[in-house]
């Protein structure tokens, strides 16, 4: 690529950064991968792509979503009111998930590829296994993302909605099933809501993944103590034997309402154990946006997801992570250049172009060549303006471009 934006700095006012400093790059990538990065590079034989002097940024992470009981794509239909909380899905489920086979493949390649075409070259889905439809969804999960192995990297969630133990031990040859398909992880939603029996669910749920040598992501939607309970949970199963895995607690609601003493015992364990949170950055009635810095600064990773696009859960899912940055930033009132740039790093695997001193660290020769072409001034202003992606490149290769409208038209 030539003619390639890279931020190289801030610029400072005493203590605060007022502003980003860029540069132009000619930029090499070969087998997937920057194997250069100089101000200019001459070879041979090179298809040479035209940066227009955008900037070049890390591309997404999709880090929860559910590709596979989606309506999008298909024709509107909102939700009805969960007069029974989450067992209203479940009943709903025992017949739309059936009804919804014929066209779940289909939907699911509408939703990567509004994925992809918003910036993302990775998604980790969670797919239903229940007693309505078994492992299917998996293999259609397998099917649809196998299609796109040359354009994004993903992983795939065996994900018991329905419960772990309450539809009886003929349910775990099921969901064995589908851990001997190929997935990365297996789920869980709520054990002492949906099963009424935390410990024994959640030592399973470890079983298994050590059985199978996959991750976990567990859904914990409970709210202050006793979600504050299941995660402790959690993190003692991880404690009793180790455990080498990736772990990630999505939702995770209990983080936004503890007392703060309580809030940094539970984090300190969740930091030396290394779970991780995946957070749609929800709002609703009362303080369930997640800490996210707080989080972040005392050694968790945090990243985001969408959850859903539209299904009966939800009419809200956009996909579009530079508008879930712009909610975010807004909800937490960053409105600085650093504050503002640094906040990517939670929709991009933790990449920032610059560190929190504003050193240069992506792209580096070696790193994956996931990337997406914006016509910003910076990462803030990327952020703050919701600027259009033009251009993006997975695995070194364009999967997806548009023509700028206007070059510094949201500007």
């Amino acid at each position: 690529m030539k003619n390639v934006r890279l931020e190289t700095g801030y610029v400072y006012d005493e203590a605060f950064v007022t502003a980003t400093q860029t540069g132009i790059f000619d930029v090499l990538m070969e087998a997937g991968e920057f194997v250069g990065i100089a101000e200019s590079i001459e070879v041979n034989d090179a298809v040479i792509i035209d940066a227009k002097e955008q900037l070049l940024f890390p591309s997404f992470k999709e880090m929860h979503t559910h590709l596979d009981k989606t309506y999008f794509g298909g024709p509107w239909k909102a939700p009805v009111p969960a007069t029974d909380g989450i067992f209203t899905r479940f009943k709903e489920e025992a017949t739309l998930l059936p009804q919804q086979l014929s066209v779940a493949e289909e939907r699911a390649h509408h939703m990567v590829q509004h994925y992809l075409k918003n910036g993302h070259t990775f998604i980790r889905t969670h797919v239903n296994v229940d007693p309505h439809i078994g492992s299917q969804h998996v293999a259609i999960a397998k099917r649809v993302l196998a299609h796109y192995d040359d354009q994004l990297d993903y992983e795939i969630v065996a994900f018991p909605q329905h419960g772990l133990l309450r539809n009886g031990p003929e349910f775990l040859a099921v969901l064995e099933e589908a851990l001997q398909m190929g997935v990365t992880h297996i789920g869980g939603v709520d054990p002492a809501v949906i099963d009424r029996q935390s410990q024994a669910v959640i030592q399973l749920t470890f079983d298994l993944a050590r059985k199978y040598n996959i991750g976990v992501d567990m859904h914990l939607h409970e709210r202050n103590t006793l979600g504050a309970f299941e995660i402790h949970r959690l993190l003692d199963e991880m404690e009793r034997q180790p455990f080498e895995q990736n772990v990630t607690v999505s939702h995770a609601f209990a983080l936004a309402d503890l007392p703060p003493a309580e809030l940094e015992s539970l984090v300190k364990r969740m930091a030396k154990l290394k779970v991780g949170v995946t957070t749609t950055v929800a709002m609703g009635a009362g303080p369930i946006t997640l800490p996210v810095k707080y989080l972040f600064d005392n050694g968790v990773d945090v990243a985001f997801g969408h959850d859903s696009l539209i299904d009966h859960w939800s009419p809200f899912g956009s996909g579009d992570t530079i508008q879930k940055l712009n909610h975010f930033v807004q909800r937490f009132g960053y409105i600085d250049e650093w504050h503002l740039g640094q906040s990517l790093k939670y929709a991009t695997g933790g990449l920032t172009p610059l560190t929190e001193e504003g050193c240069m660290q992506w792209p580096k020769v070696g790193d994956r060549a996931n990337a997406i072409l914006v016509d910003a001034v910076s990462s803030a202003h990327f952020i703050a303006r919701k600027c259009p992606i033009s251009t993006v490149i997975s695995k070194g290769a364009i999967v997806h471009q548009v023509e700028m409208v206007q070059k510094g038209a949201l500007r």
